[in-house]
């Protein structure tokens, strides 16, 4: 797990020494180990390495293909690059290190980017061709790896944080109206687009190729793409049962020792339960709990199922006075706003573990692929739910609107909604198009760019599944959209400011394409989500972890924002400078907090997305 970073350009322009190797500093967080640099007329590219696979010095990066013509810098693992190796070897290869680079780095010269489909693993790279003069960027199939780039028609500026694209020098400071739009709506940007005007993401299962002849941006995969299978019930339970067995283990490949973020609920439970197997007592697991005691706290379960499979436990515990301190912070990492506050305990778990360990599992994707979010099984029961809004919703739109009743109206309204897209969308957002979160940024905020379609993306992830049941476009649409912009992002940059590689089984490819042609009906039933899973996991997960009801793992910033963060919002929000710079409307904000404090309206999720705008805004626009 590394960092990397370049710029190639195509008009002649040499590229200073001196420039890749400020931007590869910017990364020094994500490979504490080693840095190396290549400079060569127009390119430049610098890399710093987290050592997990093989950790000498043969590992190191910018790496050189033997036969001199490919430069290559990675970002990830390659989980079968021993498998791959030897296929390579088969065919003549001949290796002079023990890493996943030079598989990755041969492979591409030996098959080019039909390798990529190959790889069981999570990267983002960066390959220079020294013969054509042409640089690819490649991301993974789920987005777990990064990779920002701009492309202004005569050079290419990348890099796995927006920071070293800045420190470039060619990314000016400048707010993209579009992505601080779709950021008040989703508490990130949810596209391509990012808060920085011409920096882009490639996207997830995309690679981009960019010669003196111009540049494109080609998918090789998508979940909505994966064929429907219709293996019976009792294949798909004992097929998802050794599909996971093997994805744990082969996520365990490393040279370092592995643990496990454990939460206690079924996902992590089950990695913990084939990990404990696969390397013994000695087996890390680690916890994060709220010192607010009004809150749902997990660390409870998670110690219960430490304690059934004999780990090695560790618990850390967050507070809202706490989280002053380290808001600025994770402005830093994540180089933009970002508003799933769940970032936080993730962020300070892994400044713990520092020293400690490398590298963790951890159980995301698992919801997403088979279906453990409540919306899935209202999706299943749509037509139920719009007839009941067809009788209620006008009723509830005379009562007076507490938060109750907003609560009520917006559900009826998102399952009433009469294209699948706006369905999708406002199931997953507390957000309301009545009053929308982008009032809250004043006319500077909005730029020159027209309000935003917010839902854009969801509408094209449902126009991408027309034929499909309502789940499985569902579940496409999140894990196109949700997984890679949300939640692997805050997993990825929350973790990564402290060096610590986190992986998740759940998206192993193998799997994920599995779980992904599942019926909807084997996911989601009377009893709920997740059917299939839980049904692979009995006798080896106990049965009080499994038949629990699913606590989402929430950060409690409402009260936060009521307590010990009011007068930290106020200094920073209505900050003089903030306010001078005008990208938030300053009295509506006030007024919002106002009903939030007399908890006239839950106004949290706003009233947090604009304290992360005016953090961004004191870190990246007012820097000099």
């Amino acid at each position: 797990m590394c960092g990397l970073c370049g710029i190639v350009t195509f008009d002649g322009e040499p590229v200073e020494p001196a420039v890749v190797a400020a931007m590869t500093e910017t990364l020094r967080h994500r490979g504490p180990d080693d840095a190396g640099t290549y400079v060569e007329g127009g390119v430049g590219l610098g890399h710093r390495r987290l050592s997990i696979i093989d950790l000498s010095a043969a590992g190191h990066q910018p790496m050189i293909s033997a036969d001199g013509h490919r430069v290559l810098v990675f970002n990830g693992e390659i989980y079968n690059y021993r498998e791959l190796r030897a296929e390579l070897e088969g065919l003549g290869v001949r290796f002079r290190t023990a890493s996943d680079t030079e598989v990755l780095l041969e492979g591409l010269g030996v098959w080019g980017l039909d390798v990529v489909p190959k790889l069981r693993g999570m990267f983002a790279f960066a390959e220079y061709d020294r013969r054509v003069g042409r640089v690819r960027l490649v991301r993974d199939r789920f987005g777990i790896k990064p990779c920002y780039y701009q492309w202004d028609g005569r050079a290419l500026v990348f890099g796995s944080e927006i920071k070293a694209l800045l420190a470039s020098g060619r990314v000016p400071r400048a707010v993209d109206p579009r992505g601080l739009q779709e950021f008040m709506w989703f508490g990130n940007t949810i596209g391509t687009a990012t808060c920085f005007q011409g920096v882009t993401k490639v996207p997830p299962g995309a690679w981009l190729e960019a010669t003196a002849g111009g540049m494109a941006v080609h998918r090789y995969w998508s979940p909505d793409a994966v064929p429907p299978t219709t293996p019976s019930w009792p294949e798909a339970v004992e097929e998802t049962r050794e599909r996971l067995r093997e994805a744990v283990l082969a996520h365990l490949v490393a040279d370092v020792p592995v643990g496990v973020f454990l939460s206690g609920g079924i996902d992590s439970s089950a990695i913990t339960a084939i990990a404990r197997k696969a390397v013994g007592p000695g087996l890390r697991t680690y916890a994060v709990g709220f010192d607010d005691r009004t809150h749902a706290d997990e660390t409870g379960k998670a110690r219960r199922v430490a304690e059934h499979f004999g780990t090695e436990h560790q618990e850390i515990r967050v507070s809202g006075t706490g989280s002053r301190d380290v808001l600025p912070r994770l402005v830093r990492a994540h180089d933009e706003p970002f508003g799933d506050a769940a970032d936080i305990p993730l962020f300070l778990l892994a400044e713990q573990l520092i020293g400690v360990t490398k590298v963790v599992l951890q159980g995301d994707g698992g919801d997403e692929m088979f279906a453990g979010y409540r919306r899935y099984r209202i999706l299943s029961a749509a037509r139920r739910w719009r007839a009941l809004g067809g009788m209620l919703g006008p009723a509830l739109g005379l009562v007076d609107r507490s938060e109750r009743v907003h609560r009520a109206v917006r559900f009826l309204r998102a399952v009433g909604a009469r294209d699948m897209g706006t369905r999708m969308a406002l199931l997953l957002t507390t957000e309301v198009e009545a009053e929308p979160p982008t009032d809250l940024l004043a006319a500077s905020g909005q730029g020159s760019t027209p309000r935003v379609d917010p839902f854009a993306e969801y509408r094209e992830a449902a126009r991408r599944s027309v034929g499909r049941d309502p789940v499985s476009r569902m579940l496409a649409a999140d894990a196109a959209i949700l997984l890679p912009h949300t939640f692997l992002e805050k997993v990825d940059k929350a973790t990564m400011a402290h060096g610590l590689e986190v992986r998740v089984p759940f998206l192993d490819p193998i799997l994920a394409t599995f779980a992904i042609g599942l019926p909807a009906s084997f996911k989601v039933g009377p009893g709920g989500g997740k059917r299939v899973l839980k049904a692979a996991l009995r006798g080896l997960v106990p049965d009080w972890v499994l038949d629990a009801p699913k606590t989402g793992f929430g950060v409690p910033y409402d009260e936060w924002l009521r307590g010990p963060l009011t007068g930290y919002w106020r200094e920073v929000v209505l900050d003089p400078s903030s306010k001078r710079s005008g990208l938030l409307d300053h009295s509506r904000l006030e007024r919002w907090m106002g009903e939030h404090l007399a908890r006239k309206r839950n106004r949290g999720f706003p009233l947090w997305k604009a304290l992360q705008v005016a953090l961004w805004e004191r870190e990246y626009l007012h820097a000099t």
